[in-house]
């Protein structure tokens, strides 16, 4: 329990139904939604879509989502996969004769087919219980009459308004200028676009003026995108994957996402007594730091839309392995050298509803205004996807027509003796598989619940160095330098999360602060 002396967040207590993610104004949609008679993919959908009004830097309808569902009346989880795909067109060989090394990241060549819309239409029509214009209605009301910009995405806003051109430019800024706290922020022609989905179904999106207006804009950018890669999109029902950590189940979404990497790393946890460390404490960083290192160089080598070497990825044997090679009194420079022998053979919402439909859903541009590549008709935002794609030949991640790259966003879910105890998810990009195996050592490791978990100092290393938030004392950060890590504290918080915990009788929501969110339940 968090001593009431000091700031910070009570979890959020309901018996019938709950929302957490990152805008005040999206959770009390997704609760009305719960209260109209809606369940929870319909709650969630509705949601989604107002975030991309309220968070424009972080998701839209130019993105991708992915969905885990636990289904009401059972323990049965379904998953979804929303990730486009690249052009037809695009090829890596010709990127590389043009000089490039690596993805082009803030170009028409890194923008992957929107395939968010699809899979929400899909899941929607499969187990939603209410209407599309209901589920879109917010959506178009707060396009149309605008929101006010919240503190966390006005800063947001304001660290890459100096790159936005163009049409992303002319939709995206005020006079020229990123909106400050309170500023109203309108997206009239996303409004049009979403009245033509309720009008004409996936069409009114993926073909016709929309798409049009979409694969010219792209082409002009230098894209090579047809209007024949829109109509084609599709969404995958997939079967979900899971490893376990102490007595929990960790269950992710197969690759093309990176939550094969999360199970990796919560794997080489396993290795260590976590629980008898100090929960915020230099030793517990470092093995995590070295845990990430090297589930990460596993997810670059390895996760692909067809990941060849799975089951090797998520074995416990592998991960035993690996732990071997971590030092606890001293930080390994890079793992690609000491893992090789072991490679020899790559926004978050969740509801839970009355009937204890949950689902997890994580929707996303990728980077901060995805690509900054903006449509000139409706100002649909694209995302930067296809950066996620490698430029080595033969590398199972290699850039190509048609693929699915490799993903940073993933939904999760915990459960215990087979039953979900809690729908949950961490933004933060590359973060993002090290976020869910913290979150799930803290909620195994020291019993937090999961406003505790969520409110816990995170750290990451990246780039070189060991990013270290402030919630970490200086006698921490100095231990960490000793142990030979390049530590730095990052300008932004890392990351965020949302998570609901299923109990007898109430739900018990946790809701990042480093967001402008919250949760809600009734």
């Amino acid at each position: 329990m968090r001593d009431f002396h000091f700031p910070g967040r009570s979890s959020v207590i309901a018996r019938n139904g709950m929302c957490a993610t990152s805008h005040p104004l999206a959770a009390k949609v997704a609760v009305d939604m719960l209260t109209s008679g809606g369940n929870a993919v319909d709650s969630a959908i509705a949601a989604a879509l107002v975030l991309g009004i309220c968070e424009p830097q972080m998701t839209g309808i130019g993105g991708d989502c992915f969905f885990l569902v636990k289904l009401a009346g059972s323990e049965d989880i379904v998953g979804l996969n929303g990730s486009g795909r690249a052009p037809a067109a695009l090829d890596a060989a010709t990127l590389r004769a043009a000089g490039h090394y690596e993805m082009p990241v803030y170009d028409a060549n890194a923008v992957s087919v929107p395939g968010a819309i699809d899979a929400m239409l899909t899941l929607a029509g499969d187990h939603g219980s209410k209407e599309m214009s209901e589920l879109l209605a917010p959506a178009i009301h707060y396009a149309e009459e605008g929101v006010p910009v919240a503190p966390r995405v006005a800063s947001d806003w304001a660290e890459v308004a100096s790159e936005l051109k163009g049409a992303a430019a002319k939709y995206n800024l005020l006079s020229g200028k990123p909106p400050k706290v309170g500023d109203i922020y309108r997206a009239p022609g996303q409004a049009e676009v979403l009245r033509r989905i309720v009008a004409q179904g996936r069409s009114g999106f993926y073909e016709g003026e929309v798409a049009e207006d979409m694969v010219n804009s792209l082409k002009a950018a230098g894209g090579s995108h047809t209007l024949d890669d829109f109509a084609s999109t599709k969404c995958d029902y997939v079967e979900p994957i899971s490893g376990t950590y102490r007595d929990l189940e960790l269950v992710e979404l197969p690759p093309n996402g990176q939550g094969a990497a999360a199970v990796l790393m919560a794997n080489l946890l396993s290795s260590f007594d976590i629980a008898s460390m100090d929960p915020n404490g230099a030793q517990r960083v470092h093995l995590e730091a070295e845990a990430a290192k090297l589930a990460y160089d596993a997810r670059n080598r390895f996760i692909s839309e067809h990941t060849p070497r799975l089951e090797h990825m998520m074995s416990p044997v592998t991960a035993s392995e690996l732990a071997e090679l971590i030092d606890p009194t001293q930080a390994m420079v890079s793992p690609k050298e000491l893992s090789e022998a072991v490679h020899k053979e790559t926004i978050y919402i969740t509801v839970v509803d009355k009937d204890r439909m949950a689902v997890s859903l994580i929707y996303s541009v990728f980077h901060s205004f995805g690509s900054r590549i903006a449509s000139e008709k409706f100002g649909v935002l694209f995302q930067n996807r296809a950066a996620g794609f490698s430029l080595q030949e033969g590398h199972p991640n290699e850039a190509g027509g048609g693929k699915r790259p490799m993903h940073t966003i993933i939904p999760g879910m915990l459960k215990r003796d087979g039953k979900l105890i809690m729908p949950f998810g961490v933004m933060g990009g590359q973060y993002q598989a090290a976020g869910h195996a913290r979150f799930i050592s803290n909620i195994a490791d020291f019993g937090m619940d999961p406003q505790e978990a969520i409110d816990a100092p995170r750290s990451f290393p990246q780039d070189g160095f060991l990013d270290v938030e402030r919630g970490y004392s200086y006698a921490v950060r100095q231990e960490l330098a000793n142990l030979g890590h390049n530590v730095r504290i990052p300008d932004t918080a890392i990351g965020g999360a949302q998570a609901i915990r299923i109990d007898d009788e109430v739900l018990v929501g946790g809701s990042d602060p480093r967001k402008d969110g919250c949760a809600l339940g009734y």
